[in-house]
C-alpha cells in the first residue's frame, strides 16, 4: 500500500519546492502521520495498565523522531552504545530506557548503568556474570525454539541467535537473583513485519504462561512481559493495514484471565519500529539515466546504500513518479523498466521489471514505506554517501534532521597518527 493518502496530500504541493530547494536524493518523514499512528497505539492498548511502547531506535535513529515518541509518552529500545547515547542525548534515562543487545560486550554493559541505567534485558544466560552490577529489576529475552514459527527477516526461533532456550530459562532468573535481582521481566521477539495480529496475541499467551510457571518457581511476580515488535505495514499496494483494535481484543481476555488466576497482571510492553515510522516516510529521488539493452533500465540518484531492503530482502516499495514540474504523472504511456542505483553490484535496484508512467531525466521518483530500516541500514560500499533526511513537520514547514553525508565524513578515519607495531621477527 503506498503511503497514506494525506502524507500524499500534504507532500504533493510541496514537492517541486522541496526538491529545488534541498536536492535529491533524501528521505523525508511526516510528523503528522508519525502522531497518528502513535496516538492509535495509545488509544487500542489505553486498557492495559501501565502499557508501555518502547520505540525501536535501529528502525529509525534520529534524535528528531525519537522526540516526537518521547513526547507521546514513548520509551526506546537500544541495543546498541550509539542507540544508547542518541537515547541519553534527547534525556531518557532509566525505565525510559529498554536495553536489547545480543553478543554484549562490557563496555556496553557499563554505557547501559551510567546516567540513570535501563531495563536491562539480557540475550543470554552467560552474559549474567558478565553484567558489572546486576540492577534490581532484569528481564530476559525468550527463544522458543521449535514451539513457534518465525519469518524470513528474523528468521525461525530454533535457527535464530537470540535468546534464553526454554531450559535455560528458569536457571537464568535464578543466577540473576544469586547476583541481586530482585524484580523480574520477560521479553520476545519472533518476527518482523508480522502483519497476523492473531500471531502477536499467541505470542503474548505463550509469555503469560511462561510467567505464571516461573513465578510459581521463583516465588515472585512478573512486572513486565515485553511481546517484542514485528507489526507489520502494508508495502504491497493490495495489503490490509495490520488490525491493532483486533489484537488488543485478543489480548484482553489472556490478561482478564491471568489477573483471576494470580491476583496480579504484568504490564504489557511493546517495542514497535516499523509500525510507527514505516508509513510515514518516503526516499526522493531524481531520474538521471536510462538504459535500453536487453531490459529497460531508469537510473537514479539515489542507490541501495539509502535504501537496501529490496536487494537483502526482495522487497516491494511502491513508487510513484512526478514530472520534474512536481506534477504526479497519473496517466499517459506505462513502460516495464528496473529502477535501479549506481552501485557495482547487480542488485542495486529499488524495483525490478515495475510497470510505471513514462520516466524523462530529471522526473521526481517517491519511493514510498522508507521510514524504518531506510536510511538506518545505509552503507558505504563504493564510497557512495547517505542522503540528507528532512522531517515535514506539522506546522507544514520542511526541516533538516540530518545532513547528507560528504566525501570527507568517510576519509576521516583515514587521518590518524601513524601507529606501528612489531618488528620483523620472521627475519630472524
Amino acid at each position: 500500500m503506498p503511503i497514506s493518502k494525506d502524507f500524499e496530500y500534504r507532500l504533493t504541493p510541496l514537492l517541486h519546492d522541496i526538491v529545488a530547494h534541498y536536492g535529491t536524493p533524501f528521505h523525508l518523514y511526516d510528523e503528522v502521520g508519525i502522531r497518528q499512528t502513535g496516538a492509535r497505539l495509545n488509544d487500542a492498548f489505553s486498557r492495559f495498565h501501565g502499557f508501555k511502547e518502547y520505540f525501536a531506535v535501529k528502525a529509525l535513529p534520529n534524535p528528531a523522531i525519537m522526540r516526537i515518541m518521547r513526547s507521546m509518552g514513548f520509551g526506546f529500545d537500544c541495543s546498541s552504545i550509539a542507540e544508547l547515547r542518541l537515547a541519553r542525548m534527547i534525556d531518557a534515562h532509566g525505565d525510559e530506557i529498554m536495553f536489547t543487545s545480543n553478543n554484549t560486550s562490557r563496555a556496553e554493559f557499563i554505557v547501559a548503568e551510567s546516567e540513570g541505567g535501563v531495563i536491562l534485558n539480557l540475550d543470554d544466560i552467560s552474559l549474567v556474570p558478565k553484567v558489572p552490577t546486576m540492577p534490581d529489576l532484569i528481564s530476559f529475552r525468550y527463544n522458543p525454539g521449535a514451539q513457534r514459527t518465525g519469518n524470513d527477516i528474523i528468521g525461525n526461533p530454533l535457527d535464530a541467535k537470540y535468546g534464553v532456550s526454554t531450559d535455560q530459562l528458569l536457571s537464568a532468573y535464578r543466577d540473576a537473583r544469586e547476583r541481586g535481582a530482585r524484580r523480574f521481566g520477560i521479553h520476545t521477539m519472533l518476527v518482523s513485519n508480522e502483519r497476523n495480529p492473531i500471531y502477536m496475541v499467541e505470542t503474548a499467551r505463550m509469555l503469560l504462561a511462561l510467567v505464571e510457571e516461573l513465578g510459581a518457581e521463583l516465588d515472585a511476580g512478573f512486572e513486565f512481559i515485553n511481546i517484542g515488535g514485528g507489526l507489520g505495514i502494508p508495502y504491497q499496494p493490495e495489503d490490509k493495514p495490520f488490525d491493532i483494535d483486533a489484537m488488543a481484543e485478543g489480548l484482553a481476555p489472556l490478561f482478564q484471565d491471568f489477573q483471576s488466576r494470580n491476583g496480579y497482571a504484568p504490564k504489557l510492553f511493546m517495542e514497535s519500529g516499523r509500525y510507527m515510522t514505516g508509513p510515514h516516510g518516503a526516499l526522493i529521488t531524481k531520474a538521471i539515466n536510462h538504459k535500453a539493452i536487453y531490459r529497460n533500465y531508469v537510473g537514479v540518484d539515489a542507490c541501495m546504500s539509502a535504501l537496501m531492503r529490496p536487494a537483502m530482502y526482495d522487497a516491494y516499495h511502491h513508487i510513484t513518479v512526478f514530472g520534474e514540474d512536481g506534477i504526479k504523472k497519473d496517466d499517459g504511456e506505462i513502460r516495464t523498466v528496473d529502477v535501479v542505483g549506481s552501485l557495482c553490484e547487480n542488485n542495486d535496484k529499488f524495483a525490478t521489471q515495475r510497470s510505471l508512467p513514462r520516466i524523462q531525466e530529471n522526473d521526481i521518483l517517491c519511493i514510498h514505506d522508507t521510514g524504518a530500516h531506510g536510511h538506518a541500514m545505509g552503507f558505504n560500499y563504493n564510497g557512495r554517501v547517505r542522503p540528507k533526511e528532512l522531517l515535514l513537520c506539522a506546522d507544514g514547514t520542511v526541516a533538516l534532521i540530518r545532513r547528507e553525508e560528504t566525501i570527507d565524513d568517510l576519509f576521516a578515519t583515514l587521518r590518524f597518527e601513524p601507529d606501528v607495531f612489531g618488528g620483523a621477527r620472521w627475519n630472524r
